[in-house]
């Protein structure tokens, strides 16, 4: 199946993805099992690939499936890779995977979110420890990003944040200029904003190779570690695009601390 295709704009897609990832011609022929010839008489419009050799070009260069459809569709492709709403039916038993996995964290909070921040599911512990924040911002759609560095979010509880905001900001950069998403860019701006300037000398207050986030905490402090998760062989657009966020205990003060926090807010539910 073809349909009307823009071979010039496929071209220089194609071209903006292999710089933006500063890989060679060479490299991504040999990446693709092809020929550097091929790739630049690709690139400059001289020759249109086959459907199959544009996705092991795409795949090549770790193109968002998102945009790997966008590929296609302009070369004249049908698009490869099919892009559920998250209530269809068939996404049921990954969703309800997720939030088992979410539970399995606890007492430690975790998030699934979507592309730019916005977040899908959230188990026990995040809802503990977001209990200061601000209703509105955690009213749906949530952006996560916002729930930790806005004023009326965590910000005020957060010993580093001038370090851990420019931390997180500098992700979110980062995937903005690897994955192109205007969302991340107006979040950042707005976010930059708000949260102090960046340290000029930031302390070595890192656990291993990780920036934690200090929170306080009746008259303590948290200390949390966060790490990523994604779906690495999803073949669906929509799962693509689904990460699973973990916030876990740097020290055990701190993992007992969040277990008296989960049971505090499941206690005050039950008397509720």
């Amino acid at each position: 199946m073809t349909v009307p295709s823009t071979p010039d704009r496929c071209a220089s897609a194609l071209r903006r993805w292999r710089i933006r990832r500063r890989v060679s011609q060479l490299e991504l022929a040999l990446r693709a099992g092809t020929t550097q010839r091929y790739v630049s008489f690709v690139e400059s419009g001289r020759s249109r690939p086959g459907r199959a050799m544009l996705i092991r070009l795409a795949e090549s260069l770790e193109v968002p499936l998102r945009d790997r459809n966008a590929l296609l569709l302009a070369a004249g492709y049908a698009p490869a890779y099919p892009e559920r709403e998250l209530d269809d039916p068939g996404l049921t038993a990954v969703l309800s995977a997720l939030e088992r996995v979410l539970a399995g964290h606890l007492p430690f909070p975790a998030v699934v979110v979507c592309p730019a921040g916005q977040l899908l599911l959230a188990n026990e512990g995040f809802t503990a420890l977001t209990a200061p924040v601000a209703p509105k911002l955690l009213t749906p759609p949530v952006s996560l990003p916002r729930v930790l560095l806005h004023p009326d979010g965590l910000a005020p509880l957060i010993v580093n944040l001038d370090e851990w905001a420019w931390h997180v900001l500098d992700r979110l950069r980062a995937e903005s200029d690897r994955n192109p998403d205007a969302r991340l860019d107006v979040l950042v701006t707005e976010l930059a904003a708000l949260v102090p300037a960046r340290p000029r000398n930031p302390g070595p207050e890192h656990v291993g190779f990780a920036v934690p986030l200090r929170l306080r905490h009746e008259g303590g402090e948290l200390r949390l570690i966060t790490t990523l998760t994604h779906f690495g062989t999803a073949a669906d657009v929509t799962l693509s695009e689904l990460k699973l966020e973990a916030f876990l205990p740097a020290d055990e003060t701190t993992a007992e601390a969040l277990g008296d926090l989960l049971g505090r807010q499941r206690g005050d539910a039950a008397r509720g």
